[in-house]
């Protein structure tokens, strides 16, 4: 559901009392459970990707959520790469991609059919499940040329995105994650609103020989399957119970920041937290990089693009326009 939180100017100012603030990621440990994971509050990052396409209220929620979830695992790569969130499905909203460049970049875009999505608004039946429909979420990682790309399908029928994230961690990582996520609207000073998104992903990575005897992790089993209730190691299945204690407020509030929501969850244990990886509102598209696309064209592709003795060409992502000649490109002709 979405809400809305008023805050004073002086409330949002967590960064100045050495929280990590907006738009960044913070990864931590709870060393005593076997526990990794990030967590992050965007939002003027967000907002302006939002706004910048004045997407109807589902479709940027749902946008919103899909780029908490890409910052929440992309900036887990070690490497110069990007992890790319993309959905293919026969609903109302039928595509969603969100991709993040290391070290810090950002952007999305979300494909819809206006009437349908109008009418499903008129019947008061917006729901994810309804807003997706049926079809396939794909995470990507691309670790540039003259590599492989890695990619995990996860099926989308009538599940949410955390839905959706978690099925993926469990089938192709086999690694237990647990996948919180939350959209909001902040009403500003002057009545102003921005949106606002949080996410907390927690995982399960133990070292100790005997807690990888759980049966969603690699060379658990079924003979093994009596640890996971273990009274004296439930280690997992504590990090489950607190994590699930969060409310969708806390993950969006300012006035909390991810630092002050990880201690209210895990303090108990003992939390760590480490240096934050900063999240930006950037764009890879480029005029030399469409103008090398272009130039790949042939003749008759490029007629085909040329319009009013222009080709015009607007990125989906930034919205950006670029003009070109079609007489750059003579080489096609």
């Amino acid at each position: 559901m979405l809400e809305a939180i008023t805050v004073s100017e002086h409330e949002t100012r967590l960064g100045e009392f050495d929280h990590a603030g907006d738009d960044h990621v913070v990864p931590f440990e709870v060393g005593p459970l076997d526990v990794r994971g990030r967590a992050v509050q965007l939002g003027s990052v967000l907002d302006a990707i939002l706004a910048r396409h004045a997407y109807p209220e589902p479709v940027a929620r749902l946008l919103a959520e899909a780029c908490v979830l890409t910052v929440l695992l992309g900036t887990s790569l070690k490497f110069e790469g990007k992890f790319i969130l993309q959905t293919r499905t026969d609903g109302p909203i039928d595509m969603l991609v969100a991709d993040f460049s290391t070290p810090d970049a950002l952007r999305a875009y979300a494909r819809f059919d206006a009437d349908r999505l109008a009418a499903l608004v008129a019947a008061g039946e917006v729901s994810d499940a309804t807003l997706l429909g049926t079809g396939v979420l794909a995470l990507t990682i691309d670790q540039g040329q003259h590599t492989q790309r890695y990619q995990g399908i996860v099926q989308l029928d009538g599940i949410s995105l955390e839905e959706a994230a978690r099925i993926y961690f469990r089938q192709s990582e086999q690694i237990p994650t647990d996948v919180r996520l939350a959209v909001a609207k902040q009403v500003l000073p002057g009545g102003r609103q921005q949106w606002r998104a949080g996410g907390l992903l927690t995982q399960f990575l133990p070292e100790a020989p005997e807690r990888m005897r759980v049966p969603d992790l690699p060379g658990g089993d079924g003979d093994t399957a009596e640890a996971v209730h273990d009274p004296v190691d439930n280690a997992w299945q504590e990090a489950t119970v607190l994590a699930g204690t969060v409310e969708p407020a806390e993950l969006v509030d300012p006035t909390v920041g991810a630092e002050r929501l990880l201690y209210r969850l895990f303090h108990e244990h003992g939390v760590r937290v480490f240096d934050a990886v900063e999240v930006a509102d950037r764009c890879s598209c480029s005029r030399e990089r469409i103008h090398g696309i272009l130039a790949g064209f042939t003749a008759q592709e490029i007629r085909d693009s040329t319009e009013d003795g222009k080709i015009n060409v607007a990125c989906e992502f930034c919205s950006t326009a670029y003009e070109f000649d079609p007489g750059e490109f003579a080489q096609a002709q």
